[in-house]
């Protein structure tokens, strides 16, 4: 009776201890070096301390909004970008990978839970005549089988399934921010081109009221060199001059031509669509107001900074997944069904044997596979994944510091550009009373009226330049926009990444 009891107490203890060399028996998981890291928050207070604005229209982390181009106020633009977000052929295409980085999703969620099937066949052969049954050596015979539920489940002891299906949503994540990157590169680019076709059309505008002007002042030259008054180097010079406003009309028409086609292609449609663009419209930026100051949170709204992010922890996960690999793999089968076998002489009578109650079959089997050796394939999928990580965490690094050097850049851009267009309209209301003054000389007799047109040009010249610069300044709100992520909002509640140890998780084998 004692030997009984002890045998009975010494049954768990052999399990247990048969399980632990089992699992000792597993390869060897090798240690790897030390995993790259994350860059630390960048210093940009002094950046981000003052916009030189006092007021803004939201706060500061709502800033830009999601529609940001509507606070241009161009029905026109509008219409683009809205013509684009339906057609562009690149957000169909990033639209393409996200459905298919969702569809890995529902794959890999499926390996957490069991499958089931039913099976049903019919074989007819011959047994071998040189057999183990002598009687039924070289006999034909008929079998047939149905098995309406089969089952076969894979425990997740190690979160190898649940890690995959942790990067898989990772990877779905990260596609639906580079979607959002690709939106924004695209109504990005398409404000930038409508802007600078506008600033084009207007000045091809100002362009062609100078070549009247330098006609004019050729029909006065030509006169007054037939009438005795002046020489022909008068007559020559006006030449020159009206040519080079004529080659300034040619080179204009071309680029806008240029923006016409560029946004045709940005819209997803043919040239034809964008032929009567810059008509009537008139773009500023007095009435975007930025916030007093921007905080550096604002950074984490940028897609590209998500996205790379999330491709990390992806990364992170397909290394738990390399690692539990090396554990033992635990799965379960069973089944339920009927199955029968007649010898060839007896077929007809096979049906009736398969649904009577003596077919009725049934099976359970649970299976355990040890890796042990396989040629160092675990591991060296296991060093894939760890310098995939590796280089994930260094493309993040890398975006984080571009993404602060564009914000640093279209901040400085946006500020200059504001000081060089107060400069410059200083300089065109001097230009301006400087032709209040000719026309007062004209008036009094001081001056012939050759006077007025080189003044009237001059002031049309400042305008020309001075549609280059708001053009800038527009072009630098976007910049600024685009650069802040342009009204992307994502789940992380900041850019910065998680810690290692909870990105790697826990597993009882060196990381």
């Amino acid at each position: 009776m004692m030997r009984q009891n002890t045998r009975k107490q010494r049954l768990p203890f052999a399990f247990s201890a048969g399980f632990m060399l089992m699992i000792s028996a597993c390869a060897w998981i090798p240690p790897g070096g030390k995993p790259a890291e994350f860059l630390k928050k960048p210093a940009m207070e002094r950046t981000f301390s003052d916009t030189g604005h006092d007021a803004s229209v939201a706060p500061a982390e709502h800033w830009p909004r999601e529609r940001w181009w509507r606070d241009f106020g161009s029905p026109e633009l509008d219409s683009l970008m809205a013509t684009a977000l339906k057609d562009n052929i690149g957000l169909k295409v990033a639209a393409a990978r996200l459905r298919h980085a969702q569809a890995l999703i529902r794959v890999e969620g499926a390996r957490l839970l069991p499958f089931l099937d039913a099976q049903a066949g019919l074989e007819a052969g011959r047994l071998s005549g040189n057999g183990f049954n002598v009687v039924l050596r070289g006999e034909n015979y008929v079998s047939a089988f149905i098995t309406p539920l089969s089952l076969r489940y894979q425990f997740d002891f190690w979160g190898k399934n649940r890690a995959a299906l942790e990067a898989a949503m990772g990877e779905a994540a990260a596609e639906k921010a580079e979607q959002a990157e690709v939106m924004l590169q695209l109504t990005s680019a398409i404000a930038r081109s409508y802007i600078k076709g506008l600033a084009l059309r207007q000045q091809l505008d100002l362009a062609h009221n100078m070549a009247e002007l330098r006609r004019d002042l050729l029909d006065m030259n030509e006169t007054r060199l037939r009438l005795g008054l002046d020489s022909a180097d008068q007559v020559k010079q006006a030449t020159i001059e009206l040519e080079r406003v004529n080659k300034r009309e040619a080179v204009l028409r071309d680029q806008l031509n240029i923006q016409r086609n560029l946004l045709a292609r940005l819209m997803g449609s043919g040239p034809d669509s964008t032929q009567n663009l810059f008509t009537d419209s008139v773009m500023s930026a007095e009435s975007i107001r930025l916030p007093a100051k921007l905080p550096l949170e604002l950074l984490r709204h940028r897609p590209d900074l998500a996205s790379a992010l999330h491709r990390a922890e992806a990364a992170a996960q397909r290394i738990k997944v390399a690692k539990a690999s090396f554990f033992p793999t635990v799965d379960l089968t069973a089944f339920v069904g009927v199955n029968a076998l007649r010898l060839t002489k007896g077929a007809s009578s096979l049906a009736n044997l398969l649904f009577s109650g003596s077919s009725f079959s049934y099976g359970i089997a649970p299976g355990l596979r040890l890796p042990l050796f396989e040629g160092g394939r675990l591991r060296g999928e296991l060093s894939a994944q760890r310098a995939e990580y590796d280089g994930a965490v260094e493309l993040y690094n890398d975006t984080l510091l571009h993404a602060v050097e564009e914000v640093a850049d279209s901040l400085s851009r946006w500020r200059e550009t504001h000081s060089i267009l107060e400069a410059h309209g200083r300089l065109l209301s001097a230009q301006q009373e400087n032709l209040g003054l000719a026309e007062q000389r004209l008036r009094n007799g001081l001056d012939d009226r050759r006077a007025l047109l080189a003044q009237q040009h001059a002031v049309l010249d400042q305008e020309y330049a001075l549609k280059i610069l708001e053009a800038e300044r527009l072009v630098a709100m976007v910049d600024l926009m685009e650069a802040l992520g342009g009204g992307y909002v994502n789940d992380l509640q900041t850019f910065e990444p998680e810690p290692e140890r909870k990105l790697f998780g826990w597993l009882p084998w060196p990381t």
